[in-house]
């Protein structure tokens, strides 16, 4: 357990300031994600370091199209969560809380974990990374001082001054899901705004964005949802920063069928055309195609991609097309595997 420097104390109670939900905690009492306690005052982070899975994976499986291709990162996880979707695939993982009885792995046996794994970054995903905040901090610090990279598959919600931190300790990629819009009937408690507020904040301190918009039938696919996500994304994010839109299957509570593919592309083409992004993939369908980064200016194509893999690179030594000389948004070097 480790005390937790993003707190303020509110009479006999103390308020989480690691997330958005702000969580006021009493004495002896969790917040909302089950991971920071309020003991003798104290924030405590009562998850530290302990995990519930670590492996090497591609980072295109994060998804992460444009930071460092074909590389591998050292992926970790913990337990909780501070949204609970009800379609969650890892609820396994992010509806419960830490085991007492499981012991920690510290930062230093992590990295070099990745480190005699080849592995040239640090990845936190499967469950949300701020149930472990603490302890990226740590990790990823000693990560960078390694000359490992730093990245997250999260949810955005971080406050202002917990995400500055991260990036000051080493974290330099975000894969940021977008759960919806302010009109969904579920997840009301979440202020999507503040997503891409935060999403904004990470471009703007020089780290990588790329933004995924899991499509869930019956959830957050309709027009004012879908539209309002462009919207946003255009407008706070910019046209260069890339657009993940993927398929959902039935998982956890939500069974409503899968998203239909025809629905996925007449979204990519609604992005691309209506609200101008440049780099707008498809997910989850197996389709080569729907995966390859093509020229936004001539349509030659650039990058392909089959397996969560890098299998063709055309772009130029310093990330152009060859065709036309457009210049191509590219974080990290490439890792040749191929």
């Amino acid at each position: 357990m480790k005390i937790e420097e993003l707190y303020q104390k509110e009479g006999n109670k103390i308020r989480c300031l690691v997330c958005e939900r702000q969580c006021l905690i009493a004495e002896g009492k969790g917040g909302v994600c089950k991971n920071y306690a309020n003991l003798d005052g104290k924030l405590i982070h009562v998850g530290y370091g302990k995990l519930s899975a670590v492996e090497s994976r591609p980072i295109e499986i994060k998804p992460f199209f444009h930071y460092y291709p074909n590389s591998t990162a050292l992926t970790f996880s913990g337990f909780g969560c501070n949204f609970y979707c009800p379609w969650c695939q890892n609820y396994h993982l992010s509806f419960s809380g830490p085991p007492q009885e499981l012991g920690a792995i510290s930062p230093q046996e992590l990295v070099d974990l990745a480190l005699r794994a080849g592995d040239e970054g640090l990845c936190a995903s499967f469950n949300e990374p701020a149930t472990l905040y603490s302890y990226l901090l740590d990790v990823f610090e000693l990560g960078k001082e390694r000359g490992l990279y730093g990245c997250l598959v999260t949810n955005g919600y971080f406050t202002i001054k917990a995400l500055k931190r991260l990036i000051e300790s080493g974290v330099s990629g975000f894969s940021i899901d977008i759960k919806g819009c302010p009109e969904m009937k579920v997840l009301t408690t979440i202020d999507h705004k503040k997503v891409f507020r935060n999403a904004k904040k990470a471009l703007d301190l020089n780290a990588h964005v790329e933004m995924v918009y899991l499509v869930v039938t019956n959830a957050n696919d309709f027009k004012e949802c879908y539209s309002w996500i462009f919207k946003m994304h255009s407008e706070m994010l910019g046209e260069n920063v890339p657009l993940h839109i993927n398929r959902y299957y039935p998982m956890n509570y939500w069974r409503e069928k899968p998203t239909s593919v025809r629905t996925l592309l007449a979204l990519k083409e609604i992005a691309q055309k209506e609200y101008n992004i440049n780099y707008v993939y498809v997910g989850n369908i197996g389709s080569i195609d729907h995966e390859t980064t093509y020229c936004p200016k001539c349509g030659k194509k650039l990058i392909i991609r089959f397996g969560y893999r890098v299998v063709e690179w055309n772009l130029t030594k310093d990330n152009r097309c060859p065709k036309c000389g457009e210049k191509i948004p590219i974080y990290g070097k490439l890792n040749i595997r191929f």
